[in-house]
């Protein structure tokens, strides 16, 4: 049978004093009661616990997989039931026993919350949620609670060896009523001063906390549907029973409801149900679990009505009590309106059973936090927004197709470093008259709006400079000049409306522009290839027989040097001969102080693709890159292959 909660004198046994040269295989953290926290705690249980195997403290000869899993799976659910049901600071503690067997402990700063389980559920339904208690109940060989002046601390003993073992119904239903029985003595053993008292005290000594705090969760959320759930885990249940957040549309004249006395509005709170769709439920939230779907319900039947001012404060809403059970059937409600920047943004509603009305000073505090919620969705639907311009202006700087040539095998690979914006690097492959078709593989400085401006500018400009029969050299020429004339203050100009007004004083700026440019003519027995690089990674060729050289020579950027000549380089592709064109975030990939094309670099990989296909090369040398380095690639990637068949 699995472990009884019990009480338990000492919190940390202190390890024996060692002797000298010797450890105790020991660690401790404090963790902010946030979602984010239990997360950490199991990252630093393994950490610690292959410390510990490396360093061979004594006990370490013990540790097993088994033993590593089991710690993570009590360390998380113990700190995970103090961050919910407490919501304070976490202390965790993790201490390896001679024995081999591991001691957990997870102190919070809410003694009067006793360590939650859920609420029992009926007979033969199976529970959705709370099985934490019960996860560390099997798992450890003991458990217990631990009530200290302004602490509760939850402990948990994992064995050496595996405790658990098959267990019969009988057994296991008897093993649920005790874990049942041992959380009611819990309960009852929790110092339970009084909620008005507690309350005051918290709201004294750590409400400035609080907000600087949650201040510091919403901020850093894109995304309005996660501040709308962090709202509700930071409300619940240090301020309230439950919390619930409305998100509508900005644009006045969207929610569809009746006003204050239009028609029968029932007290200005129901919906007309005839035009718009009104606000959406984006969050609920409750202590217990398993009221949240029930409440959801009741909630979504009646949304807040907006006032026709747009005051923030607090305003009575109907208490759901029908949802709620007859434990919660009376209590207090209220609504407050998000607004930011003079905008609606949806509505927070708290409440709180058994309550005639909320202290002034939660509903003060809620106050203060529902401004930084509406802050936090305001930013993020900006962050949505330009998202969305920078995705659209993405797939309208990149060819729709790129075209197939006879007698050529191409491949490509294009990564934007940054998913949500528009990349500074991009690519074209596209047919010319004549039977030429030509291929560009570019970089613009810097990223995001200014860079996607005057890719848009210089893509349509070389494809017609192509279509209109001018030379390789000719369209350099003519596209340096586009980018010191006027294309460059048009640019500007278009960036700076999309990204906010220029600085006193800042006028525009040159884009300059590196690019690498050809044109390739099939002709029998293989294809020519006229081709220029103007400032841009020079091109490799790759030979059937292995051998490997670059096709072009080096020359100016775009869009720098008003005077500057291009010239271009003529060869031809025979069976089996491969170019390569990438941009520089494959040479420059870093790894330390070295780059990937340090040593010719990048030639020696493709010369390790002799024999491969273009798609494969293409793949051969992504896979090299990014393996290159241990983080992600910085900068944004493309190549080209093209291999003559």
């Amino acid at each position: 049978m699995g472990a009884i909660p019990v009480q338990r004198e000492t919190i940390t046994r202190a390890c024996d004093v060692p002797a000298p040269g010797n450890e105790c295989a020991q660690t401790r953290t404090v963790l902010p009661g946030s979602p984010l926290s239990p997360g950490s705690a199991r990252t630093l249980v393994r950490a610690a616990l292959d410390d510990w195997a490396t360093s061979g403290l004594p006990g370490t000869e013990h540790l097993s997989e088994r033993l590593l899993d089991d710690a993570v799976v009590a360390v998380s659910e113990l700190v995970t039931n103090a961050v919910v049901h407490a919501g304070t600071e976490v202390e965790l503690s993790c201490r390896l026993e001679e024995d081999g067997a591991l001691l957990v402990e997870v102190l919070d700063h809410h003694p009067s919350r006793a360590p939650r389980d859920g609420e029992l559920e009926a007979p033969y339904e199976t529970p959705e949620y709370g099985r934490g208690l019960r996860l560390v109940s099997r798992l450890a060989e003991s458990w217990g609670v631990t009530y200290r002046t302004g602490a509760k601390t939850v402990w948990a003993r994992l064995p050496a060896e595996d405790p658990v073992a098959p267990k019969g119904d009988i057994e296991a239903y008897a093993e649920e009523r005790a874990l049942e029985r041992g959380l009611r003595v819990a309960e009852i053993l929790a110092p339970e001063p009084q909620r008005a008292e507690r309350e005051r005290d918290w709201l004294n000594r750590g409400a400035l906390s609080f907000l600087a705090e949650a201040s510091d969760l919403l901020a850093g959320q894109l995304d309005e549907n996660l501040v709308a759930a962090l709202a509700g885990q930071l409300i619940v249940p240090r301020l309230a029973d439950w919390c619930a957040v409305w998100l509508e549309d900005e644009v006045a004249g969207r929610w569809g409801y009746a006003r204050s006395g239009d028609g029968d509005s029932g007290g200005g709170w129901a919906v007309d149900g005839i035009a718009g769709t009104g606000p959406r439920l984006a969050r609920v939230w409750h202590g217990s679990e398993n009221l949240i779907e029930e409440l959801r319900r009741a909630l979504e039947k009646e949304p807040p009505l907006p006032p026709d001012n747009h005051r923030t404060g607090p305003v009575a809403y109907p208490w759901p009590g029908d949802a709620l059970g007859r434990r919660q059937e009376h209590g207090t409600a209220l609504a407050y309106r998000l607004i930011a920047g003079g905008h609606p943004l949806g509505t927070l509603v708290i409440g709180r059973a058994d309550l005639l009305r909320f202290p002034d000073e939660v509903t003060g505090l809620v106050e203060d936090l529902s401004r930084r919620v509406a802050l936090a969705i305001g930013a993020a639907r900006q962050y949505a927004r330009q998202a969305t311009i920078s995705r659209v202006l993405q797939r309208g700087l990149l060819p729709g197709a790129v075209a197939e040539i006879p007698g050529v095998a191409s491949a490509l690979v294009y990564e934007p470093c940054d998913k949500g914006g528009p990349s500074g690097d991009f690519y074209d492959l596209f047919p010319a008259r004549d039977g030429r078709w030509c291929f560009a593989i570019g970089d613009v400085q810097g990223k995001g709006p200014e860079a996607a401006v005057v890719i848009g500018i210089a893509r349509p400009w070389l494809r017609l400079l192509a279509r209109e029969g001018y030379r390789v050299s000719d369209v350099l020429d003519r596209l340096n000049q586009l980018l010191l004339d006027d294309a460059t203050e048009a640019a500007d100009a278009a960036a700076r409306a999309l990204v906010g007004p220029a600085a006193p004083g800042d006028g525009p700026q040159t884009r300059f522009l590196s690019l690498l440019y050809g044109e390739l003519t099939p002709f029998e027995g293989g294809i020519r290839c006229t081709l220029a690089s103007a400032g841009h990674p020079l091109p490799l060729l790759l030979g059937a027989d292995g051998e490997v050289h670059t096709a072009a020579q080096p020359q100016t950027l775009l869009g720098v040097v008003e005077d500057a000549t291009y010239t271009s380089e003529t060869f031809e592709l025979r069976s089996g001969d491969t170019l390569l064109c990438v941009t520089d975030g494959v040479t420059e990939r870093r790894s330390g102080t070295r780059q990937f094309d340090d040593g010719d670099g990048l030639a020696t990989a493709l010369a390790g693709c002799t024999g491969l296909n273009a798609q494969l090369i293409a793949e051969r040398i992504r896979r090299l890159v990014h393996e290159f380095g241990g983080r992600p690639p910085e900068d944004d990637l493309a190549l080209l292959v093209l291999q003559a068949e």
